[in-house]
């Protein structure tokens, strides 16, 4: 079996699994700290195990680490679909967003390594984006009109199992490792530390917003998943559109992070904000991982730095400001989100990548 049909299979149902709580978070926890921690949660896993799946992925080849991804997916959400209590919802959490980490920096690095790597780097976020959508309409729905709130979670377990063993016919291997004797995770680090610091604000303030609704707005979950849904939907449009066009990174992100601060906002008083960040996020995407395809010999770490900026910004961001919402009301929740987008606008033209134009 063809090395994209196991990525496809397996980001789906890993992507719709981790969604799938969003629109029950209620059913967990009733405040919105503890709301914020088991979501925030997840993005920590991921965020402690996405450096070291690239390295990983890099020394014994991607295949063997999506399939323990796929695993530990598994096993987290047949976990979650009986355990109610907080605390222990927050560890399996942080035990699914493993599995994620893990499978999404091996898939990513298979497909920044790719000559089509633009194209293909579309194709992958928005079936990345798919898996989101999916996982929020349909567990909201699930949660109102059947017996069982979190019937969701466990219906894309189950998905997340036949992908995995999809992953078990895959034979040909998914890269050929690079000298691993380089010492190259520090300096890449270092040269594109305000391209990174740029992935964890903007791509966690998709995060905060996502976290913050349910308890902000106090409507049904299948509307919050409807809502949030539209963000996701935005992204695979833009993602798509943006993969096909020659861009400059550098000016790309300095512009959307400008338009994020006002996006932000506009989420405050409408829905339609997200819409808006969900659009500006997915050309954010593209145009980080474009960049990043330069690293050619070590997609691994390339790709293992950025989805731990992009996992951090998820895991920070919804925790600090669930906590700033509790404190503060969630008008400061949000002003200060949209602060931290702005400071991305001043920070990522010290990026030495600011001269460069990517072609489709």
């Amino acid at each position: 079996m063809h090395p994209r049909v196991a990525i496809i299979a397996g980001i789906f149902p890993v992507m719709a699994l981790s969604n799938a709580i969003v629109p029950v978070l209620a059913e967990y926890a009733v405040d919105s700290t503890w709301q914020g921690a088991i979501f925030s949660a997840y993005f920590f896993g991921a965020f402690v195990t996405t450096l070291p799946a690239g390295l990983l992925s890099d020394r014994y080849g991607r295949l063997p680490v999506i399939r323990v991804g796929l695993v530990l997916s598994v096993i987290s959400g047949c976990l979650l679909f009986f355990v109610t209590t907080p605390g222990l919802v927050v560890i399996l959490r942080a035990l699914e967003g493993a599995g994620a980490g893990l499978f999404v920096a091996a898939a990513m690095a298979y497909v920044n390594s790719q000559p089509d790597h633009a194209r293909m780097s579309g194709q992958f976020i928005a079936m990345l984006n798919t898996g989101l959508v999916t996982g929020l309409l349909l567990s909201g729905w699930l949660a109102v009109h059947t017996a069982a709130p979190v019937t969701g979670i466990l219906v894309f377990t189950i998905l997340t199992a036949v992908a995995t063993c999809v992953s078990l016919f895959t034979r040909v291997p998914l890269s050929t490792p690079p000298p691993w004797h380089t010492p190259v995770c520090f300096p890449l680090l270092q040269e594109y530390r305000w391209l990174l610091y740029s992935t964890v604000v903007l791509v966690g303030i998709t995060g905060v917003v996502t976290a913050l609704y349910p308890k902000f707005s106090g409507v049904a979950p299948d509307i919050i998943g409807i809502w949030i849904a539209s963000m996701n939907l935005a992204t695979i449009v833009t993602v798509l559109v943006i993969s096909r066009m020659p861009f400059s990174p550098v000016t790309v992100i300095r512009w959307a992070a400008v338009l994020l601060v006002g996006c932000v906002m506009i989420s405050f008083f409408s829905p339609l904000g997200f819409v808006l960040i969900g659009a500006l996020a997915g050309v954010v995407m593209i145009a980080q991982m474009a960049f990043l395809a330069a690293v050619h010999d070590h997609q691994g770490i390339a790709m293992g730095l950025f989805t731990t900026a992009s996992y951090l910004g998820m895991t920070v961001l919804p925790f600090v400001m669930g906590v700033i919402a509790s404190g503060a009301g969630f008008f400061t929740a949000f002003f200060c989100t949209a602060i931290l987008a702005g400071s991305v606008a001043i920070t990522i033209g010290w990026c030495r990548c600011n001269r460069l134009t990517l072609t489709a």
